[in-house]
């Protein structure tokens, strides 16, 4: 099957209690998928992806792997993010990126989730499971506004409340479940789904590309928000204020 054939996208973040979690979500999602899925699961850098998506292989009929930049996408394929680096979805293709570290992580759920929404805007399924702090809630957002699917897992079945929650306090979601429910819903989405080309907001579409770049200027970020006297922990870089909605967050020109 050709990539070009692909027109949905499933995207999935995790944190804490993440590869439990995403192997369950696996379980119960039908054994044959009209969409290319993609997981970042929080891991430290010197982890091995390989030994992660082995497990994954015993929960699913998809195929699995962890893909090199440039890969033409397929459906009824799992890709996962590799460790230390952020994966970012193109239009028919996956990008594998080493930019700065985001929410302070690389694979970054918001960097996969923001591209995901530009290049599929309204035919994304955006899926956030467990873990700790807010990681995915910036890229739930973006998929909400670019007219696709959010989908959250019940944050009193979460291992770890604090990603589900904070999507659900930021984001309008249009489904809060259990993961055993996410199959079938996934599944009723996909028979009834008539994808329709949606209007990307020119700051997701921003933000997506400094990812892609690998880089960005102070006057780049500043389009995004309001400049602060404040300073990045991680480089002292000036931090930029974001208003999204409801949610407030900061980003700095290096990306942090």
């Amino acid at each position: 099957m050709s990539a070009s054939e692909v027109k949905n996208v499933i995207t999935i973040g995790a944190s804490a209690g993440g590869i439990q979690a995403l192997c369950s979500l696996l379980r119960v999602m039908p054994e044959k998928l009209d969409a290319a899925v993609f997981a970042v699961i929080h891991i430290p850098k010197e982890s091995m992806s390989d030994i992660i998506l082995h497990t994954l292989k015993k929960y699913t009929a998809l195929h699995c792997r962890v893909p090199d930049d440039g890969e033409q996408i397929k459906n009824n394929t799992l890709y996962l993010a590799p460790a230390n680096n952020h994966m970012m979805v193109a239009k028919d293709k996956v990008l594998i990126r080493s930019g700065a570290r985001e929410n302070h992580w690389r694979p970054s759920i918001d960097v996969l989730f923001r591209s995901a929404a530009v290049a599929y805007d309204s035919c994304v399924t955006g899926i956030i499971l467990t873990g700790l702090l807010d990681d995915g809630t910036s890229g739930m957002l973006a998929i909400k506004k670019s007219g696709g699917i959010c989908i959250v897992q019940e944050p009193g079945e979460a291992e770890f409340a604090d990603m589900p929650n904070n999507v659900l306090n930021n984001v309008d979601v249009d489904y809060r479940v259990s993961v055993s429910e996410m199959g079938s819903i996934v599944n009723g989405i996909f028979s009834r789904r008539i994808c329709k080309p949606h209007q990307i907001p020119e700051d997701v579409k921003l933000e997506a590309a400094m990812s892609e770049r690998m880089s960005s200027k102070i006057e780049d970020v500043a389009q995004l928000g309001e400049v602060t006297t404040l300073t990045c922990p991680d480089c002292g870089g000036v931090l930029t204020k974001i208003q999204e909605e409801g949610l407030t967050r900061y980003r700095c020109y290096t990306g942090h």
